[in-house]
């Protein structure tokens, strides 16, 4: 199934505890539909000690929040996606938010 979000895109969170909060996709779990957003469901993490860190630490790192929590941003709004087919063939995704296109999917289809 195609997703309105990728990798590096700037999006608003539309639900949960950083609701309005921007920021960009720093990566994307396909299998659990989460993705970690950069500044966004920031958590202390405790790290036990080791030989390279003998005291251990606390490290404030992102959390991966649900896929369907979070929206392309167009001009600081948040905006549903749609996917429409070029004449040339080729997928790509087009904000309803002003009809801008977001991001080429793929070539041409072959065959």
């Amino acid at each position: 199934m195609a997703r309105h979000v990728k990798t590096g895109d700037q999006v608003v969170v539309t639900a949960g505890n950083d609701r309005g909060k921007t920021g960009e996709i720093l990566s994307i779990d396909i299998a659990g539909d989460r993705v970690v957003v950069a500044g966004v469901n920031v958590r202390k993490r405790h790290l036990k000690p080791t030989q390279n860190r003998p005291q251990g630490s606390v490290i404030e790192q992102e959390m991966p929040i649900h896929i369907s929590n979070v929206s392309p941003a167009v001009d600081g709004k948040p905006s549903r996606v749609r996917f429409e087919t070029k004449a040339d063939g080729s997928k790509v995704r087009v904000a309803v938010r002003g009809d801008k296109e977001l991001h080429v999917l793929r070539g041409p289809r072959k065959g």
